[in-house]
């Protein structure tokens, strides 16, 4: 999903902030910012797309969120304020005839990151209400110059996921049963309890293709954030099915930490690669619990 060049290192001696900035965010490359911010899609997309294996069930329509949840990250790359990541569930929904969640997800640069590259990403993802499956996925690009519209509708009926835009549709992809889009799958995982050393999985597909993806339950460990202190699971994804800037990190890596506790919210995303560091925190969640 992100393709950028490869960063090279040297020295440069003391400069102002706006020269750092102009150095970090250079207009003939697709800016830091981007990554940091597209980053953050794919990170709460890949460690949230799939099912904890073995015998586990998922207590029917007890559901550790609902309509009306809004979660609210700050985004930093390295040590520079970019932006906000929102994470919220709207009300129920009827697509194609039938009830869905409808779950969104957006990606907003700051002012300041503003004047250097404008960031403004929408994700709309519809699954049934019993969590089982996706229904339909959106997602609304806007970056810099870029604008792509993209929608994906799952055909359950054929078993098949087409991926389309307004100039160009590709032809339909075979679809593993229960396949969720990236972001529903964060919202299936939460329906389960997680432990030390569990192996996570679930098919999940973005329209272009369906993999089997996984993610390890590595320890659980207390976070102290601006917001509140939170005994959490630490979780890492598999990523060699993300390409760009992940495939060109020699020791790329995500975690993310849920909280330990029947909700399993999220609360920090951090990642290394090869152009530097970013990290996401909660600040702001409200709308929790069953209303």
């Amino acid at each position: 999903m992100l393709l950028i060049p490869s960063l090279h290192i040297c020295y440069r001696p003391p400069v102002s902030e706006i020269d750092l900035m102009k150095i970090v965010f250079p207009d003939t490359y697709k800016s830091n910012t981007t990554v940091l911010l597209r980053i953050t899609l794919i990170v709460t997309a890949i460690v949230t797309i799939f099912i904890l294996s073995g015998n586990t069930k998922a207590a029917e329509k007890d559901f550790p969120f609902y309509p009306g949840e809004k979660l609210t990250f700050q985004l930093k790359w390295t040590f520079v304020p970019a932006g906000e990541g929102v994470l919220e569930i709207l009300p129920i929904k009827t697509i194609n005839g039938v009830k869905a969640y409808h779950f969104v997800m957006t990606a907003r640069s700051n002012s300041f990151i503003d004047c250097f590259y404008k960031v403004r990403d929408r994700i709309d993802a519809y699954t049934d209400i019993e969590m089982t499956h996706t229904i339909l996925y959106k997602k609304k690009q806007r970056e810099g110059k870029t604008q792509r519209d993209v929608v994906v509708d799952f055909d359950w009926d054929n078993n098949k996921a087409r991926y389309s835009t307004p100039e160009n549709a590709r032809e339909p992809i075979d679809l593993l049963t229960g396949s969720f889009d990236p972001l529903s799958a964060f919202y299936y995982i939460r329906l389960f309890d997680l432990k030390k050393k569990l192996v996570i999985e679930r098919p999940v597909s973005d329209g272009k293709k369906c993999i089997i993806g996984k993610a390890f339950v590595i320890k659980k460990e207390t976070l102290k954030l601006a917001i509140g202190t939170y005994d959490t699971y630490l979780i890492e994804p598999e990523i060699k099915h993300v390409g760009g800037v992940f495939e060109k990190s020699k020791n790329a890596k995500i975690q993310v930490w849920v909280t330990a506790d029947k909700q399993r919210m999220p609360v920090k995303i951090k990642s290394k690669v090869v152009v530097g560091s970013f990290v996401g925190e909660l600040v702001s969640a409200t709308g929790l619990g069953k209303r």
